[in-house]
């Protein structure tokens, strides 16, 4: 590898829903990598510099001549290449291969055998030692057959009905996998990943919690200089952290705002004050702005629209606040990695998830600038450095909260009543999953308040009243997830206690859809 490379790996998306996990892998071997668009410019490709690239598989698109191409300025820069799925297909088509296209169908595992026992990626893989052969099993994608590879690539791995399922011309460091190595369900698959950008491109494993802390402090302490910082507190995890980094990077010279928008689980506040202000020793100054926010959210029913207002109202109270500091000039926010990626849309067209009200939802007239630490990081990458900076584990690992809060937990309109039901609601389900010890097995978990009402029997009497959903993920990163497996007697026993124990609900259903093709917050 060229010493003029840096040491990350770009990976270029087409649209998957796996891309992120992807970058995970390859994080969690401790390499950097980000996530961009397929349709990234040459200027900025050459401007990150990496030192190889994983291209992405495309999901649901069909295979077709309209089909995006591999950038040309991709092999050009003569680097290590990695494509997956779709990846493979455009690496085999545009290099003078043959690819077949075929009707979508289902991914589904299968055995398949490597034949190319001296290849840097599949070489002496096998997931049966005592077999006469080299085989691994693999999540594999059903759509789309190369069926004859381009001058310079030999194949790598072939199964019944799939004469290529991987290929590699090692000469240029071109290789490909017609399988998804990023999942768990292939068994083999962080090897892989691990042997492509360790071995082939030459990254070191420099990628840690330690590291992380180190090169955050000194980024923060060259961005901000002597100014003052204010951080925008909610208690949840990631601003959780960003408090300790910065406090560890500044001292003084930050001041933790906590905004009370009325939208809190119960007993929030308190906790959070108690939590920083007397157990951190960090200057938190408390705003209660119940009101405001309420009133501004009077009448308004779509979620991008809540997200907006609660944004903007959040950064008035923050400028409000700065004008008491002389040299407060920046805003620090616990913006992850996956706020970016799925608030950002595609230059040709293609739609973001949602725009996070940290991401999407700022005003352009802003006074404070930002100093956002951990916009590259996910979850889980948070939460290793967090554990670094020294912060209690429950802390740590306490389910996320949006910015906000409750508003988007409310569907429709937001009212006073209806946050005063979900909180309570809430807390039910949250302590009972504590009691049980099912919460640090679940990802995340909250309720959803329904402004419908439904027909109830309580105590013998009807009672009309409003519908909640409880809701429970279970995943690594946060991109994708699955639905929770609760036990049907503790889903009874949550359901029973909330219907009973407030008057204003007279129905509990439970959410069984997983990401994708839901996300985790139902708005």
């Amino acid at each position: 590898m060229s010493s003029k490379q840096r040491q990350q790996i770009l990976v270029l998306d087409y649209g998957s829903p796996y891309t992120q996990l992807i970058a995970r892998r390859v994080r969690d071997i401790g390499v950097y990598c980000e996530v961009r668009v397929f349709d990234l410019t040459k200027e900025e490709f050459l401007a990150f510099n990496p030192a190889g690239v994983i291209v992405s598989d495309a999901g649901e698109k069909p295979l077709s001549v309209a089909a995006p191409a591999l950038p040309d300025f991709i092999i050009e820069a003569q680097i290590p290449v990695l494509g997956i799925g779709y990846g493979m297909q455009m690496l085999a088509r545009d290099l003078g291969g043959a690819v077949l296209a075929t009707d979508p169908m289902e991914d589904i595992m299968a055995r398949i055998q490597v034949v190319a026992a001296e290849d840097p990626l599949l070489g002496e893989l096998s997931d049966d030692e005592d077999a006469n052969e080299a085989v691994i099993d693999v999540w594999l994608k059903q759509q789309g057959k190369v069926v004859q590879v381009p001058a310079g690539f030999e194949i790598t791995a072939e199964a019944e009905h799939w004469p290529v399922l991987g290929m590699s011309d090692t000469e240029r460091n071109l290789y490909g996998v017609h399988f998804h190595p990023e999942l768990n369900k292939t068994p083999q698959g962080t090897r892989i990943l691990e042997r492509f950008v360790v071995d082939v491109c030459g990254c070191e494993k420099t990628w840690t919690p330690k590291a992380i802390i180190e090169q955050a402090v000194k980024d923060i302490r060259a961005q901000v200089g002597t100014d003052e910082v204010i951080l925008g507190l909610s208690g949840g995890v990631d601003s959780s952290v960003v408090a300790a980094l910065l406090h560890k990077a500044i001292g003084d010279q930050l001041t933790c705002v906590f905004v009370d928008h009325g939208l809190l689980r119960l007993n929030e506040g308190k906790q959070v004050m108690e939590m920083f202000a007397e157990n951190m020793g960090v200057n938190v100054v408390k705003v209660d702005a119940e009101d405001i926010f309420l009133s501004r959210l009077a009448g308004v029913s779509d979620p991008e629209e809540k997200r907006k207002i609660i944004g903007n109202t959040f950064i008035e109270l923050f400028d409000e606040q700065a004008a008491a500091f002389n040299n407060a000039k920046w805003l620090a926010q616990g913006t992850i990695y996956p706020d970016v990626i799925e608030s950002v849309a595609s230059k040709q067209g293609g739609a973001a998830v949602k725009s996070h009200h940290n991401v999407g939802g700022l005003p352009e007239d802003m006074k404070l600038k930002l100093v956002e630490p951990l916009r590259q990081l996910f979850k889980d990458e948070v939460r290793k450095i967090g554990l670094e900076l020294g912060l209690p584990y429950d802390m740590v690992y306490r389910h996320p909260f949006p910015g906000p809060g409750l508003g988007v937990r409310i569907l429709g309109e937001v009212k006073k009543e209806y946050a005063d039901l979900l909180r309570q609601a809430d807390h039910i389900f949250i302590t009972e999953l504590l009691e049980e010890g099912l919460y640090h097995k679940t990802s995340q978990a909250f309720t959803v308040f329904i402004p419908v009402k439904s027909v109830g029997v309580v105590e013998g009497k009807r009672r009309y009243e409003y519908v909640v959903s409880l809701r429970a993920v279970e995943t690594v990163d946060f991109m994708t997830a699955r639905w929770a497996h609760l036990p049907y007697d503790f889903l009874e026993r949550v359901s029973r206690r909330i219907i009973e124990e407030i008057p204003g609900i007279s129905r509990v259903a439970y959410d069984i859809s997983s990401k994708p093709p839901a996300t985790i917050e139902w708005e």
